[in-house]
């Protein structure tokens, strides 16, 4: 049996690559920007409008409002599709844009949508809109299935889009402070940098129907500038050979001189990024991680909290939030420069998993993603050491039980 686990963590579980050395780098410098273009193989994008979308009151209506406004195309990819009136209105609305002669492609993660009821899925394409499945569990592959999309991204006319750590059920409606209705946060994008998030959907529809997508109704060409906003979007594809989201995480950690503020559900570190956020504090870096104090996976919530210990003891600050789920995937590093996406700090989507981070070089944005952090930390939970050391023996003998599958969740 323990031979069998063995075999499989090798077979399904790789690891991001090793970066030994981290380059004395601060975000300010303009050194900062070449050095994450070069490493993530994608540009920095000037002349962006950005807007911040917080929980479901926010994200929803301004996912809807985009669909309704398309005119030519619609491109979505969504991991997780579960029954509820918020599924049932965002698919009449990509039905009815079908009807009207926009053409509209959703891609449905093969496990994430699972559930997704027929009746929303059958809406859609009696509109005409083209649904696809994304690596379906049909096929035995243990590796294919263990690898999924769990990017989210919403272009619309190849102009507009809309990405972050949301899915579509009721469990992201409303404000994130109530119990059963998560918190989280998005990203919408106008502007030239939408190119990125077209191209990272097209990779993703390309292997599932083996079609390139092209020409102006994808992308439009030179988009002009709407705002000045410096963007970066950053895809991992590691079936492809992609870490380039760990490896923007780990730049990032290393290059802060102020603060590193942390919103993350699965907060699984390696040894490498528990290092750097070690390193950080010695240099005088405040380090805070906000983590969940309801998880919908108590497997994960082992697995985290068994390395809170030499985080705290390192001068790491970490809070639970406490009135509902916090799903929400967002780091600020000095108030200067911030990334939000799908991306949790885990082997799973570092090395498993296809996402998406929309990284936002801008001093306004970082900063008022500082204010967000700093709310939400009022409603959270400080984990002290001294508490965390006493812990019972059931919570010790799930960290030990897990361990064998630490990367693989």
């Amino acid at each position: 049996m323990v031979a069998l686990a063995v075999v499989l963590i090798v077979a399904l579980g790789p690891n991001p690559p090793v970066h030994e050395t981290l380059p004395a780098l601060s975000i300010g410098e303009p050194a900062f920007v070449a050095t994450l273009e070069a490493h993530l193989a994608t540009p920095v994008v000037a002349g962006n409008r950005v807007a911040l979308l917080l929980n479901g009151d926010e994200i929803f209506p301004a996912k809807l409002a985009a669909v309704r406004a398309a005119r030519t195309t619609i491109n979505y990819a969504e991991y997780f599709w579960a029954e509820g009136a918020v599924g049932e209105e965002l698919a009449e609305a990509l039905a009815e844009r079908c009807r009207a002669g926009v053409a509209v492609k959703v891609l449905l993660d093969g496990l994430g949508t699972l559930y997704m009821p027929e009746a929303h899925v059958a809406t859609m394409k009696r509109a005409g809109c083209r649904v696809q499945t994304f690596r379906g569990l049909a096929r035995l592959s243990l590796r294919r299935h263990n690898n999924r999309n769990h990017r989210r991204i919403l272009v619309v006319d190849g102009r507009l889009g809309i990405s972050g750590a949301s899915g579509v059920s009721e469990k992201w409606a409303g404000d994130g402070r109530q119990d059963g209705h998560w918190r989280d946060t998005d990203v919408r994008v106008e502007g030239p940098a939408v190119e990125w998030l077209q191209a990272a959907f097209a990779e993703n529809w390309r292997e599932a129907t083996l079609e390139l997508l092209g020409g102006s109704a994808y992308f439009p060409g030179t988009l002009a500038p709407v705002g000045d906003v410096r963007v970066q979007v950053v895809s991992s594809s590691p079936v492809g050979g992609s870490y380039a989201v760990y490896t923007m995480v780990l730049l990032a950690m290393a290059s802060a001189r102020r603060s590193i503020l942390m919103t993350n559900p699965y907060f699984v570190l390696d040894d490498r990024m528990t290092d750097a956020l070690l390193a950080a504090t010695r240099r005088g870096v405040r380090v805070v991680a906000l983590t969940p104090g309801k998880i919908d996976h108590n497997l994960v919530r082992s697995a985290s909290r068994r390395d809170f210990g030499r985080l705290l003891q390192g001068g790491v600050q970490v809070f639970e939030y406490q009135p509902a789920l916090l799903h929400a995937k967002t780091l600020v590093v000095d108030g200067a420069w911030a990334t939000i996406g799908s991306t949790n700090l885990d082997n799973r989507s570092f090395a498993l998993n296809e996402e998406l981070n929309v990284a936002l070089h801008d001093p306004a944005l970082a900063r008022r993603l500082e204010e967000i952090f700093e709310r939400d930390l009022q409603f959270a939970r400080r984990v002290d050491y001294e508490t965390w050391r006493r812990r019972g023996l059931k919570e010790r003998i799930m960290e030990t039980l897990v361990l064998p599958i630490r990367d693989l969740l």
